[in-house]
């Protein structure tokens, strides 16, 4: 049996984010799970998953040393935010009005991967290229026939997780009947840094900026789409498709952008809102083995980073008599996400419910809402600054 200070199943961005932010912090820590291999990058060429990240988790990979890792050529920046609702309502969000370069930077999964498991491979943190079969009485099962008994087991092995569900916790999960779905887009006008939204009837739809290809202007799309219409859209062969798709977005984005074109398959995922315990005893949940929201306000990777950095403060912090699966320990991590854990989940869930109600009468109110909101700039800065952490 092998014995580690602290074991992080899943080497995604959230465990391979938690496992570096230990190791800087002096503990510890191993590495469960396999070993990716990310193709190099091709110009004009991007991973269909895009990232918002927040100035908090900007400065969380700094930290790291994983930012400057990222090649600049392939992240752009968020200095502006136009969000419309399904009448005359709008908001408008910019960083200079927050005192700020950007609101966001948009990067895709794979590059941040790859900077992440990089760094990991320079802190020499132990890696088991391995699957976790299963977990009892505090023991991780290898497939490979490995036992290892860490004081602290980190489930970070995304919303499925095997290692959440062999130790039995019970997740409440509550399905949205849309489904999200993804595609890079060739633009006809510039998107100057803006990131672009919509709130219709067919769901909540989101253009964020990238780099620019050879082709011209290029915008990745979020469309968390009801499900029927969604289902249908993929169903479809690819030239068709793209077709269809072009017209709706037409449709929806009034044409702020000239013509859409999509220049990747469409991907699509079905949404749910996911609420877990966080802990049990030897165990701590980050990222989406942890929890899922509503993806309209892009910030499911920045709680999954923020887990990570909590969990890590909080196990360096530990008074020296206690281990790092300590109950106590355990406690305080869960402690310290609560609050930002519900107020994100509160607040993507009840603007999915406010826009999707089809009642008269909320359908003014909310657009009148976003009319108010624009026009009150302190409180402008204080969504930027909400937005950012």
């Amino acid at each position: 049996m092998t014995t580690a200070a602290i074991t992080v199943c899943g080497t995604g961005i959230a465990g391979l984010a938690t496992a570096l932010a230990l190791a800087r912090r002096g503990q510890p820590v191993s590495l469960l799970g396999p070993r990716r291999v990310i193709a190099p990058a091709v110009a004009d060429e991007y991973c269909p998953r895009v990232y918002a990240i927040s100035p908090a988790s900007q400065a969380f990979l700094y930290e790291l040393g994983v930012w400057e890792a990222l090649p600049e050529a392939r992240v752009a920046a968020v200095q502006a935010m136009d969000i419309r609702g399904d009448g005359r309502g709008r908001v408008d969000l910019h960083a200079w009005q927050a005192a700020r370069s950007e609101l966001a930077w948009i990067v895709e999964s794979s590059e941040l991967e790859r900077a992440l498991a990089q760094a990991v491979r320079v802190m020499g943190i132990a890696w088991l290229d391995d699957r976790l079969a299963g977990y009892e009485n505090g023991i991780l099962h290898t497939e490979g026939g490995a036992r290892l008994h860490p004081s602290l087991a980190v489930a970070a092995d995304g919303a499925a997780s095997p290692l959440r569900t062999a130790a039995g916790l019970r997740v409440d999960s509550r399905p949205y009947g849309a489904i999200g779905l993804v595609a890079h887009l060739d633009a006809e006008r510039p998107h100057g840094g803006t990131a672009f939204q919509w709130f219709g009837a067919d769901g909540v739809l989101a253009l964020l900026p990238m780099p620019d290809t050879a082709r011209g202007a290029q915008v990745s799309m979020v469309w968390s789409m009801k499900a029927q219409p969604a289902q249908a859209l993929l169903a479809l062969p690819p030239g068709q498709q793209a077709e269809a798709l072009a017209q709706r977005l037409r449709q929806a984005t009034e044409g702020c952008l000239g013509a859409l074109a999509p220049r990747t398959t469409l991907l699509g995922f079905a949404l749910t809102l996911d609420i877990s315990p966080m802990i049990a005893p030897g165990l701590a949940l980050v990222g989406d083995a942890a929890h899922r929201i509503h993806p309209l306000a892009g910030q499911g990777l920045n709680l999954g980073l923020g887990d990570a950095q909590a969990l890590a403060e909080t196990v360096a912090a530990r008074e020296p008599w206690r281990e790092p699966g300590d109950p106590a320990i355990l406690r305080r991590y869960r402690r310290r996400r609560a609050q930002p854990v519900l107020e994100m989940r509160l607040a993507t869930d009840g603007l999915h419910r406010l826009f999707d109600a089809a009642w008269a009468p909320l359908g003014w109110l909310r657009n009148a809402g976003m009319q108010w909101v624009n026009g009150l700039p302190g409180l402008k800065r204080q969504l930027i600054a909400r937005a950012s952490q």
